[in-house]
């Protein structure tokens, strides 16, 4: 495990959205980043000889511990991001269940046997990739780091892991643990850094795979590092995700939905569903609920249990999001709630980076707000009449992260899933992830999958071995 916590403020971290500073560091250099893989190379040589239940009842043991300090990190993870407590217990249980379920599959691994002529047979083995980085993002930072550790662990690899600058501390907590659980020194290692340091784990020769979690325009550029040493790469890239409400939707659970696929980690999250197509006919009574509900969610103190909504990441983010609101509004949008900087009544929290969550009417395909990845609380509302209409309408963009469809009818929901052009599609829910469940985009929302058990050929590769059981037959 390797990290600074140097004041000579080069790096400033502060807590969770609220003006103020949790502390100061450096990044990580060549050196330390040298350091940090060559100790996990040590470790993965110990990790990866251990048995698959071996490596099952360690991580077992990290997934208990967190389980056990799960307030604490909680709170932990509020202070480092600006969410809800109550989203960020969830993250955490999300967590440590991530760890448990791919336990769980760490003595499953296995090849194949090949019966071939005359007694002859071939197997595979599937074997760990060695060092693995996960670069992670600042949205769900402890979740994120289990999701790219675990497989990763469980497959016999070991991994450095760069959490974004702006929320550094509880993937710290994260190495602590699986140090207490037991795993060998070096075999999790955390750097800190920014765009530099996750330059130098790109370009690392002992390093085999990078798994990376943010923007496509960065993820384009980690793509273009790895492929200069012949990486294997795990995109999980940004989205434009569409949410469709037809008419025989039972409403209820739709405006529920809408509020899951738009408000959620202050609409932080890659995969919301912010461009929501309403069957025409049912629009003026959705509208109507969802926005007397929007006004409704509790923004304020993130510590606070009431609290639905906490604070964005930092300041720059914020008027980054203020301005795609402005713009919406000068293309035609209308803004039906929100939209502006929130101050909340606690004098301690009058620099935090609060807006209202906002939903907006009047919207067509072309506005930016509906093309755009705007990263805030930000509902883009727009209508539909047919079926084969909005689909084409829900595709028209480079993304394909996630998607959602809300009805009553069987056949259309199959129809219009197996139509969307997403990694996920939704039906009659939103924002929903079961650790067993793979997520992963199409498009420009990258490729490669975290979660479920498909993700470990995503961490492993395979070896076939040809045993000849009878004389070579050669032709010279």
């Amino acid at each position: 495990r390797r990290w600074r916590w140097r004041r000579v403020g080069l790096g400033i971290c502060e807590v969770g959205g609220v003006g103020r500073v949790l502390c100061d560091m450096i990044p990580c250099g060549e050196e330390e980043v040298d350091e940090a893989i060559k100790s996990a190379h040590s470790a993965y040589l110990k990790w990866s000889k251990l048995s698959g239940m071996e490596r099952a009842r360690i991580m077992l043991e990290a997934a208990r511990i967190i389980r056990e300090r799960r307030d604490e990190i909680a709170r932990a993870e509020v202070a480092n991001n600006g969410k809800s407590i109550t989203e960020a217990q969830v993250d955490i249980d999300v967590a440590w269940q991530c760890i448990e379920y791919y336990a769980g599959i760490a003595p499953t691994l296995s090849g194949q046997h090949i019966q071939l002529p005359g007694g002859s047979f071939a197997y595979t083995r599937r074997e760990p990739l060695g060092v693995c980085v996960g670069i992670g993002a600042w949205n769900y930072p402890f979740q994120i780091a289990a999701w790219k550790s675990a497989p990763a662990m469980a497959c016999g690899n070991a991994m450095v892991f760069k959490p974004s600058p702006m929320t550094p501390v509880t993937v710290v907590m994260l190495a602590e643990i699986y140090k207490e659980a037991g795993v060998p020194d070096g075999l999790f290692n955390v750097v800190q850094g920014g765009a530099e340091t996750g330059g130098l784990l790109c370009h690392h020769p002992m390093v085999a795979k990078v798994s990376f979690t943010g923007s496509v325009p960065t993820g384009k550029k980690v793509m273009e590092m790895a492929a200069k040493g012949v990486k294997q790469v795990t995109l999980e890239l940004g989205g434009k995700s569409p949410l469709i409400i037809f008419k025989d939707c039972e409403l209820e659970n739709a405006i529920k939905g809408a509020l899951m696929a738009n408000f959620l980690t202050q609409g932080e999250v890659c995969c919301n569903g912010t461009r929501v197509f309403v069957q025409r006919e049912i629009m003026p009574q959705f509208l109507e609920e969802v926005v007397k509900r929007t006004k409704a969610i509790a923004v304020g103190d993130p510590m606070c249990e009431e609290t639905r909504m906490g604070a964005l990441i930092r300041k720059p983010h914020m008027e980054k999001v203020l301005g795609f609101i402005k713009q919406a509004k000068e293309q035609g949008a209308k803004v039906l709630c929100g939209g502006e900087r929130f101050v909340p009544s606690d004098p301690k929290l009058k620099d935090g980076y609060f807006v209202s969550p906002c939903v907006l009417d009047n919207c067509r395909d072309d506005m930016t707000c509906v093309k755009e990845e705007i990263f805030g609380p930000v509902m883009s509302v727009l209508p539909f009449d047919t079926e084969d209409e909005v689909l084409q309408r829900a595709n028209n963009t480079t993304f394909g992260l996630a998607s959602g469809v809300f009805t009553r009818d069987i056949a259309r929901a199959h129809r219009v899933a197996e139509n969307l052009q997403a990694g996920t599609c939704y039906i009659n829910n939103y924002n929903v992830g079961p650790v067993e469940v793979p997520f992963g985009g199409y498009k420009m929302s990258g490729f490669g999958r975290e979660n479920g058990q498909v993700t470990t050929e995503y961490y492993s590769q395979l070896k076939t071995v040809v045993v000849e059981m009878g004389d070579v037959e050669s032709l010279f």
